[in-house]
């Protein structure tokens, strides 16, 4: 395992980190299986782990906590704080004292705490966010409190789906240490303003979603269906499979004899040195053990992410993709 500083928190972490969201919000998820996966990582070295209320209601912040208490080396949590109208996106006529009361905040704040059985949350996120709020008043004495008290040791936002200029107003305001952006090979966009940004405050960058949900695994087809109470059956729907499928299909073309897709993915994320770390899901042993040893083998060479380039997929939100 490689480790990179996570901004300007000074927090060293893995460079392949953990997402918990299959844990709490996906079909096909075992408790045993994933307090398993999670003590492996640990063992191989991972160290970051990314959580959120939503992801079962607690749920995978409560498997967190009991990995934590489990052993003694450093492991840090970030967690979110869900939206209080319940709605992701968010979006510009959503009033900021709708979603982030300081009552709202600070009631999750506590209930996170609780699960992860700490005092005090290395990265504490805001879930959704709209930048027309940074200059609130209510947000800085929000993020401000949150920090003198000791709930949190530093504070992030999560951005909106394909809107990573969504958040570039907030970081200006000195209160953001760290953001979480989708970024992959078809989700390139941060690179244009986010990143440069990121750079110069020295800021975190959590790259979330290196596999498109799954897509840059490699093994789903036109065929490929998932339960109704699973988020991607909405996601790889009508609307986005057969192109997804398509492209995924040409990037194949590309892969380097001896590299899987999901090495290549995960190698293209942490090729960018704006990237702090990134968090693929991981419920079983087997990838836990690969998305570690594509940390080990490093950034991919020059010539193929320049062929890379070309596999941008610029999208816009749409009802199916929050």
């Amino acid at each position: 395992m490689r480790y990179r500083t996570l901004g300007r928190t000074g927090f060293e972490v893995g460079e392949m980190a953990y997402g918990l969201w299959g844990m709490g919000g996906w079909s096909g998820s075992n408790d045993e299986e994933s307090l398993s996966s999670l003590q492996l990582s640990v063992d191989l070295g991972c160290n970051f782990f990314d959580t959120a209320w939503a992801y079962g209601e607690g749920k995978s912040d409560s498997l967190l906590g009991e990995i934590i208490a489990r052993n003694s080396k450093r492991l840090y949590a970030a967690s979110k704080i869900p939206p209080a109208n319940d709605k992701w996106p968010a979006l510009r006529e959503y009033k900021y004292n709708d979603v982030f009361s300081p009552q709202h905040v600070f009631k999750y704040a506590d209930l996170i705490r609780k699960k992860l059985r700490l005092d005090s949350i290395d990265v504490l996120q805001f879930h959704v966010w709209d930048d027309s709020w940074a200059d609130l008043p209510e947000f800085r004495s929000t993020v401000e409190k949150l920090k003198q008290d000791g709930w949190i040791r530093s504070f992030g936002l999560s951005l909106n789906r394909w809107e990573p200029g969504n958040g570039i107003k907030a970081i200006r305001t000195g209160l953001v240490d760290a953001v979480q952006v989708i970024y992959n090979i078809f989700d390139q966009s941060p690179e244009d303003e986010l990143f440069p940004l990121c750079q110069e405050l020295n800021i975190g960058v959590i790259a979330r979603v290196p596999f498109d949900e799954g897509s840059l695994g490699g093994k789903m087809t036109l065929e490929t269906r998932f339960p109704k109470d699973d988020w991607r059956s909405l996601y790889f729907g009508p609307e986005n499979l057969a192109n997804t499928i398509a492209r995924v299909e040409k990037l194949k073309e590309v892969v380097p004899r001896g590299m899987t897709l999901p090495e290549m993915a995960l190698r293209f994320v942490l090729s960018h040195p704006a990237v702090s770390t990134t968090i693929p899901g991981m419920r079983k042993a087997e990838h836990v053990r690969q998305n570690v040893a594509a940390s080990d083998a490093g950034p991919l060479d020059k010539a193929l992410l320049t062929e890379l380039k070309k596999h941008r997929w610029d999208r816009k939100p749409a009802h199916w993709s929050d």
